[in-house]
C-alpha cells in the first residue's frame, strides 16, 4: 500500500516529506518515553514547541519572512495549536508517563475513526455500510486492547493515561475537523507553524509549572534531554513541515494513509528498544484497528496519480 503511494508521486520533494513523516512520527512516541522518564510531561510538551518556534522564527528572519499574520489568521492558528498540540500532544505526552508508547501510538491511530464520524455528524461525509463495518472493526480493537489490560485499569495513573489518550484524540481529530469545515489554505508552513509552536509552547509552560508536582531540573537526565531535543527538531519543525507541505500536493486522504505506518513503526521500536511487552491480542488489535480505519477512509482516489500542484 505505502510502496505504491510512493510509486505514484514523482515529485522527490513530496516523497521525502512522506518518509520524513511516516518515520518521524513514528519513533516520535518512543522518544516521548524517553523524555518523561526523568522530565515532567508538560516540560517536554513545552520546551519541545518553544524551541520548534525558535527555529522556525531563525529560518523566517534568515529568509526575511518574519511577518504579522493578522488577527483572523493568527485566531486559526491559535485554535489549530491548541487543538492539536497543546490538547492532543501535550495530553499524549502526559499518557505516556502511564502507559507504554506502543499502547499510546495504537490508541492515537483511532483518531481517523473520530475524524470520520464527526465529519458525518456535521455533514462532511456520508456514512455507508462500509465506514460502519471500518467502525466496527477499530472499536473491536480497542475492546481487545481493554480485555488485554483489564486488570492494569485498577492503577488510577494507567487509567488517567487512557483518559489523556482519548482527549489527546478527541483534540487531534477536532483540529482536523476545523481544517476540512474552514477549507484553510495554508500560506506560508513557516510563518503559521512559527505562532502555532509558539503560542503551544507558552501555553504548555504554564502548564508544567502549574501542575508538575516535581520539577527539580537537576534530576533531568541527558538521555531524556536528547529525546526532548529529538522531539523539538524532527517531531515538531521536520515533521510538522513536512506534514504541511505533503498536504499542498496530495490529498488529505492520502496522507492519512501514513497514520498505519506511523502505528506499526512505534509498536516495533517500543518492542525493541523499551522492551515492551506484546501479545497476541495486542497485536490483533492493532490489525483490526488499521484495517477498520483504512476501510471507513479509502476512497479510490488513494491511489490514484494526484495532480502535482506548482
Amino acid at each position: 500500500m505505502f510502496v505504491t503511494l510512493l510509486f505514484i508521486l514523482k515529485d522527490y520533494k513530496l516523497i521525502f516529506a512522506v518518509l520524513t513523516v511516516a518515520i518521524v512520527w513514528g519513533t516520535t512516541f518512543l522518544a516521548i518515553r524517553v523524555a518523561v522518564e526523568t522530565i515532567p510531561a508538560w516540560f517536554v510538551a513545552g520546551i519541545r514547541q518553544f524551541f520548534a518556534s525558535l527555529i522556525m522564527l531563525v529560518i523566517l528572519l534568515s529568509r526575511k519572512e518574519f511577518k504579522w499574520v493578522g488577527w483572523k489568521n493568527l485566531g486559526y492558528q491559535l485554535i489549530f495549536a491548541s487543538l492539536m498540540l497543546v490538547v492532543a500532544n501535550g495530553m499524549t505526552t502526559v499518557a505516556e508517563e502511564s502507559v507504554s508508547s506502543s499502547l499510546a501510538s495504537l490508541i492515537s491511530a483511532c483518531s481517523p475513526i473520530l475524524v470520520f464520524l464527526g465529519s458525518v455528524a456535521i455533514g462532511l461525509q456520508k456514512f455507508s455500510i462500509r465506514a460502519m463495518m471500518g467502525v466496527l472493526m477499530c472499536f473491536g480493537g480497542i475492546l481487545f486492547i481493554f480485555w488485554d489490560g483489564l486488570k492494569d485499569l485498577a492503577n488510577p495513573d494507567y487509567r488517567m493515561g487512557m483518559i489523556f489518550l482519548f482527549c489527546a484524540i478527541s483534540g487531534w481529530a477536532s483540529g482536523t475537523i476545523f481544517t476540512k469545515k474552514l477549507n484553510i489554505q495554508s500560506g506560508n508552513i513557516t510563518l503559521n507553524l512559527f505562532y502555532q509552536f509558539l503560542f503551544a509552547g507558552i501555553v504548555q509552560i504554564i502548564f508544567a509549572f502549574l501542575f508538575s508536582e516535581n520539577y527539580n531540573f537537576g534530576n533531568w537526565t541527558l538521555k531524556s534531554i536528547s529525546a526532548m531535543l529529538y522531539l523539538a527538531v524532527f517531531g515538531s519543525v521536520a515533521a510538522f513541515f513536512a506534514f504541511h507541505y505533503a498536504l499542498t500536493k496530495i490529498s488529505p486522504v492520502q496522507v492519512s494513509i501514513l497514520a498505519y505506518i506511523n502505528t506499526i513503526i512505534a509498536i516495533f521500536l517500543g518492542w525493541l528498544i523499551m522492551n515492551e511487552s506484546i501479545s497476541f491480542k495486542f497485536i490483533l488489535a492493532t490489525a483490526l484497528i488499521i484495517c477498520g480505519v483504512f476501510i471507513t477512509n479509502y476512497k479510490p482516489e488513494m491511489f490514484k496519480r494526484e495532480k502535482i500542484k506548482s
